[in-house]
Parts: structure tokens; C-alpha cells; sequence
């Protein structure tokens, strides 16, 4: 068969074929993105207009709103467009940019989640060694490190997809050109590449969870010397990162660790990584935190008095 591809353009079928509730989704979906938008923009701004972009949390808060910004993007406009669209249409090569892209940057986005973790794990189990550990370069190579790994990830996956033959049908079960509906339509078997998968994107993320999981509970246990003020204020901060993970993570090991054959619900599931988590995110990390809210007034006097 070679790699046949006779397919030139995909079809979107879509969250519902209700057409009306499409339309009520549009609006839904159009404020949620303007949500996303607004949140991280302005979680941006606060951390990079104050002093808080010295500290090592907020550094990574920071690129992880960015990551959120870029990683919604590049999934939720041609969303909010096919909603309102009669036929929901992408080329092949629009697809697979799009499959690269969003694996990219979600790849980069998990590795910045395990950089938070691992500053939290230092300043709570290490504090006297705090600065020493983690300084500005380290924070800079733990980034670079990120999109390596996204980089990595999402090119092995590309190369992956390119080489499959696509010659029949062409409507995608989904609502973004994600790697288990497109291995849907290949036409020949699958097997191997279905188990690829797996191994690149479901174990990764499970593996990856489990790290992050074992590194908060580290952090429990060595909370229980602590003051109770200062016991307090670690758990309120690892709590809003506990959350954060989980929102992303566990959607994602249900989307990724089954097999492509397998009759599941991954669009909708998918819409907790790509929508719910990048917009509740700025929430989780502002409402419970006073450091953030005082710069945030700061940044917005500053602004108004301008």
C-alpha cells in the first residue's frame, strides 16, 4: 500500500449533531475562551509588571498561563468557528499542524506542572537551600528542558502519523485533529501503532502523574514538623497545585491510556484539558492567594494611575 493518501481535507463531526445545541455551545464556548483569555493575561501581567517574577513559583505560573494561552488557542477558536460552521472542514496539512502544535505544547505544559512541583518539593523539604537550588538558571533550563521534551514528544508522534495511509473515509469523530480519531481512519491495521501511542502518550502522562502525586504526598509528610501558620499556607498553595494537576492530568489518562479502537467518550472528556482546565486555572491560582492578589491591585493601580 506504500503511503497511500488519498485524503486531502478531513471533516470535524463534531461534540453534538443537535444543531441548536451547537449554537448554545458556540456562545458557551466563545465566553469560555474569552475567560481563558482575559484570566491568563491577566495572571501574565501580574507576574511580569511586579516583583513576583523573582520568585521561582511565579516564574513557572507564569510561562504555565502562557502555555495556556498559546495551548487553547491553537484548539478552541476552529472550535468556536466549526460550532457556528455548516460543514466542519481541515486540510491535511492544517491537521497535522494542529495535532504537532497541541501535543507541543501540552507536552511543554505537563513538564512546567512538574517544575512547580519540584519547586514546592525544595522550598518545603529544602528551604535553607532554597535559593541556592532553585536560582534563576536552573529555572531557565528546567523551561528549556520542557520544550525539548514537548518538542520531542510531539515530533516522534508527527512522524508517526505522517507515515500512515489514509485512503477512505475522512470524517474525524471529534472536534481537533487529535491522534486516536485519526488512527480511526487509517486503512491498514493499526496494532502497533495504536500500542506507539500508548507508550508515548499514556504511559508518559500516567508515569508522569504518578511522579507528581508521590512528590505532594513528600511534601504532607515532611508538613507535619511545621507551625501551624506556616503548615497552613504550604497546604493552601500545594492544594491549588494538586488541583491544577488533577484537572489536566486524569482527562488526559483517560483519553490517552485506552486504545484507539476502544468506544469511550475522549472529545468530550478532552474539553476538561482543553477548555475547563486553562480557564479555571488563573482562578485556582489567584483566589487563594494572597501574594497574587496584592500584586494584582498594585499592577492595577499602577495601570489606571498612568
Amino acid at each position: 500500500m506504500g503511503h497511500q493518501k488519498n485524503v486531502t481535507e478531513f471533516v470535524f463531526m463534531g461534540l453534538w449533531t443537535n444543531k441548536e445545541i451547537e449554537l448554545l455551545f458556540f456562545v458557551l464556548f466563545l465566553l469560555c475562551y474569552l475567560a481563558v483569555l482575559v484570566g491568563n493575561v491577566l495572571v501574565l501581567l501580574t507576574i511580569t509588571c511586579s516583583p513576583l517574577i523573582e520568585q521561582p513559583m511565579y516564574y513557572f505560573l507564569g510561562h504555565l498561563s502562557f502555555m495556556d494561552l498559546c495551548y487553547t488557542s491553537t484548539v478552541v477558536p476552529r472550535l468556536i468557528r466549526d460550532l457556528a460552521a455548516a460543514r466542519k472542514t481541515i486540510s491535511y496539512n492544517s491537521c497535522m499542524t494542529q495535532l504537532f502544535t497541541a501535543h507541543l505544547l501540552a507536552g511543554v505544559e505537563i513538564f512546567i506542572l512538574v517544575s512547580m512541583a519540584l519547586d514546592r518539593y525544595v522550598a518545603i523539604v529544602k528551604p535553607l537551600h532554597y535559593m541556592a537550588i532553585m536560582n534563576r538558571r536552573k529555572c531557565n533550563l528546567l523551561v528549556v528542558v520542557a520544550w525539548g521534551v514537548g518538542f520531542w514528544h510531539s515530533i516522534a508522534l508527527l512522524l508517526m502519523v505522517l507515515r500512515l495511509p489514509f485512503c477512505g473515509p475522512n470524517q474525524i469523530d471529534h472536534y481537533i485533529c487529535d491522534v486516536k480519531p485519526l488512527l480511526k481512519l487509517v486503512c491498514k491495521d493499526i496494532h502497533v501503532v495504536s500500542i506507539l501511542v500508548i507508550a508515548n502518550s499514556g504511559m508518559v502522562v500516567v508515569v508522569i502523574f504518578l511522579v507528581l502525586v508521590a512528590s505532594y504526598l513528600l511534601i504532607l509528610y515532611h508538613l507535619r514538623t511545621r507551625s501551624s501558620a506556616g503548615r497552613r499556607k504550604a497546604l493552601s498553595t500545594c492544594s491549588s497545585h494538586v488541583t491544577v494537576v488533577v484537572l489536566f492530568f486524569v482527562p488526559c489518562i483517560y483519553t490517552y491510556v485506552l486504545p484507539a479502537g476502544s468506544e469511550n467518550k475522549d472529545k468530550e472528556i478532552s474539553v476538561f484539558y482543553t477548555v475547563v482546565a486553562p480557564m479555571l486555572n488563573p482562578l485556582i491560582y489567584t483566589l487563594r492567594n494572597m501574594e497574587m492578589k496584592i500584586a494584582m491591585q498594585k499592577v492595577w493601580a499602577r495601570m489606571s494611575h498612568q
